[in-house]
């Protein structure tokens, strides 16, 4: 039986393509022409239908980009095709995300209306300097306004990202960001360190008197006790969930679930139910060339079909993320390898205060997941 399936659905395009971002996202210079691309979405589904035949869809994610840049009528259309072309579970969790600048989004109950039950802001932070360093196109203010028409719209299971490791941070600056964050009421809480990537424009000017590692950890720490303590249960490295609200179309990736990913630049990984393969596949990224070939062969820029020597590191590349332990069995379904794959690697090469390993699976300790990053490098 293969794993249980999600979909993703990639929106390229934004305001203004942020300094740190990495994603495959595109800054918007013209009108978006809304039907167009959802036209080019469903072609590009309808190509992949075959690979996912009859398995129910549990949940969706709408990332970016910006998805919230199309209209609650545009997000209703796209639904209602949707539904007709997968048989998507009843109470399926549906995610968008949202980027709170001004007059960048709908009226929240459209998209409500449209089925879409869970929202995901770009907050990042609610201090008014640290949004200017980071180019976000928001204030503070307009971040609470977004949530608050959320609220009133009828939204009650939302997610709000925030960084912390920004520029000239103190330890006393990250706390107070955060516990604003808190006050604002949400469900869930992505709490994540600032890392400079390559191929991003804060890589080629990284911003001057950003935390040494040492401050950095320390404000990982504070924020997990700050949460902890205000009720989020800390279940990935840096999302936290009130009771009942973890994310569960997050939890399928880092459970190395299957999901199917439309739109440009969009991954999949697909489990091939007979044999057991499994299957990655990448889309065209830069939005016009996506356009030009959704649904035909020059669409998919990269299809591969993972290994021995591949599947224990993508298998650990999600699973490590979570706190809570993965069973061997688990692994061995998943993978379709015996667990001594794993088992000796561990033995041999990771320090034993790391980790927690008995015949039923595999824990890391506190200490060991701080340091999975490391773990991961002998599974390459």
């Amino acid at each position: 039986m293969p794993p249980k399936l999600s979909l993703y659905i990639h929106f390229p395009w934004c305001v203004s393509k942020c300094p740190y971002c990495d994603f495959n996202s595109h800054e918007l210079k013209n009108k978006i022409e809304e039907l167009t691309y959802i036209e080019a979405l469903l072609k590009d589904l309808q190509q992949d239908l075959p690979k996912v035949w009859g398995r129910t869809v549990n949940t969706i994610f709408m990332g970016g980009g910006t998805p919230s840049l199309f209209s609650a009528r545009a997000m209703q259309s796209l639904m209602q095709q949707l539904r007709a072309l997968l048989p998507l579970r009843p109470d399926a969790e549906v995610t968008m995300e949202v980027n709170p600048g001004s007059q960048e989004f709908d009226e929240f109950s459209g998209y409500l209306a449209a089925g879409i039950n869970r929202l995901s802001f770009g907050i990042q932070s609610l201090d008014d300097q640290q949004l200017q360093n980071l180019k976000r196109i928001h204030n503070s203010e307009q971040a609470r306004a977004a949530i608050q028409k959320a609220k009133t719209a009828g939204y009650k299971n939302f997610n709000l990202d925030m960084m912390f490791g920004l520029p000239q941070q103190t330890l006393q600056a990250a706390k107070e960001d955060l516990l604003q964050l808190i006050d604002l009421g949400s469900t869930h809480i992505s709490y994540y360190q600032l890392t400079i990537e390559p191929n991003t424009l804060f890589a080629v000017k990284t911003p001057d008197y950003l935390p040494d590692l040492e401050l950095q950890h320390d404000m990982f720490l504070q924020g997990q006790e700050i949460l902890a303590v205000h009720g989020f249960e800390q279940y990935e490295v840096s999302a936290y969930a009130r009771p009942g609200f973890r994310s569960e179309h997050n939890l399928n990736y880092w459970q190395f679930g299957d999901y199917l990913g439309i739109g440009a630049g969009a991954h999949s990984k697909i489990t091939n139910g007979l044999n057991k393969t499994i299957q990655r596949q990448v889309k065209q990224k830069h939005p016009q060339m996506f356009l030009n070939h959704a649904g035909t062969a020059k669409g998919i820029i990269e299809t591969r079909l993972l290994d021995e020597q591949t599947l224990p590191f993508e298998f650990l590349l999600n699973a490590l993320r979570l706190k809570q332990a993965f069973s061997w069995q688990k692994f061995t379904d998943t993978t379709g390898m015996p667990a001594e794959h794993l088992q000796h690697t561990f033995d041999q090469h990771i320090p034993t205060e790391w980790f927690i390993m008995d015949g039923v699976g595999l824990q890391l300790t506190d200490q060991g997941f701080l340091m999975s990053d490391e773990i991961l490098q002998h599974f390459l």
